[in-house]
């Protein structure tokens, strides 16, 4: 592939990522707004903290993209494991629709596919010459 089109991909990747991220955003923002401090009562505490944090760390994850991509690529891995494993274990044991968690398991399947690439190429061009 030529640099021209690396770049086209690394671009349309990141664009990719962060439409996810904002999605996620979103969703915890508007579950906030409408719900207010008991937006996901009637589920374990841990979860619940980790669903709020969602709205700071989706958005944390957004600015790393575009401004730190060696550690946005290891936010949104973390983010991604831990999001889809909790959903499916409240999918399993709470109800949650199976929608949702098949639309984070897909944009989670982008991240760990294409983080490689992108951790690659965030590093500078001399180191990875070598």
């Amino acid at each position: 592939m030529t640099p021209r089109g690396v770049a086209r991909s690394l671009t349309i990747i990141r664009i990719l990522w962060v439409a996810g991220f904002v999605v996620g955003t979103t969703t915890h923002v508007i579950d906030l707004v409408t719900g207010g401090t008991n937006v996901y009562a009637g589920f374990p505490d841990g979860v619940r903290v980790f669903w709020v944090s969602l709205t700071v760390l989706d958005p944390l994850a957004i600015v790393l993209i575009v401004l730190r991509l060696r550690a946005a690529v290891i936010l949104a891995i973390a983010i991604m494991v831990a999001d889809v494993a909790v959903n499916s274990v409240m999918v399993a044991t709470h109800g949650l629709p199976v929608p949702g968690l098949i639309n984070q398991i897909a944009f989670g399947l982008l991240v760990l596919a294409t983080a490689p690439l992108l951790w690659k190429h965030s590093r500078p061009a001399s180191a990875r010459a070598h």
